[in-house]
């Protein structure tokens, strides 16, 4: 009689097990041996990022072949001039495209920059503008306050200027975004921001790359404010 009741101990288990690998698969997928590593939302080129290292590029999107991305840009405004620049020195180039991984840039450098992380930011800033930001956080550092940067959503990522400097393509982007900064001193008491208040801000950046380096990198070599 109890080897009855092994039998069916047995026969729940495997009943068991057999639905939680299921449900696993389901949720989880079936690997094949063949599946694409997560991305950086910055880049694209993942051969490209295996054999040169971090890589941090905008991403141009891809609608097909024939696919015009100055299509819908007026030929007498100065930014399409720019644009059309660049796209002699860069025919991947995207502006649209750029757009969107300038976005994630954008996040990336503000939550960077409130974190302290010198790392990610020295791979996606021009190095003067490494050296600024790497002063502030040590300005900060030295004063014991920390930064609570969350960016509640990016309204728009704009390009509003492009153009060649010799052999570097050079793009401006109008970010305007909703924050909440929240400076706190060493004992978390509350020294500048409003952890309750949003605030639009509007931040300008220009970002290059040199079009005759094999190197995809972008890099943010200006800041300035709205006039």
């Amino acid at each position: 009689m109890s080897d009855g009741f092994q039998f069916l101990d047995i026969v729940l288990f495997a009943m068991v097990a057999a639905f939680l690998v299921l449900r696993l698969r389901s949720v989880l997928g079936k690997r094949t041996g063949h599946e694409q590593p997560r991305q950086d939302p910055m880049s694209q080129r993942n051969q490209d990022s295996e054999a040169e290292g971090n890589v941090v590029e905008m991403p141009n999107r891809n609608r097909g072949a024939g696919f015009d991305p100055l299509a819908d840009l007026d030929p007498d405004d100065p930014l399409t001039a720019g644009i059309m620049n660049i796209r002699a020195a860069d025919d991947t180039f995207d502006p649209g495209g750029f757009a969107d991984g300038a976005r994630g840039a954008f996040e990336m450098i503000v939550q960077g920059f409130a974190a302290g992380d010198r790392d990610s930011l020295q791979m996606l800033l021009a190095d003067d503008v490494y050296e600024n930001f790497e002063a502030a956080i040590n300005e900060r550092d030295e004063a014991e306050e920390t930064l609570e940067s969350t960016i509640i959503g990016i309204k728009s990522a704009d390009v509003i200027e492009a153009g060649m400097d010799r052999q570097n393509a050079m793009v401006t982007v109008k970010f305007v975004s909703e924050q909440v900064n929240v400076t706190r001193d060493s004992e978390d008491r509350i020294v500048d921001g409003d952890p309750n208040q949003v605030t639009e801000i509007t931040d300008i950046w220009t970002f290059s790359r040199d079009t005759q380096s094999r190197d995809p990198n972008w890099k943010l070599v200006e800041t300035r404010s709205q006039n």
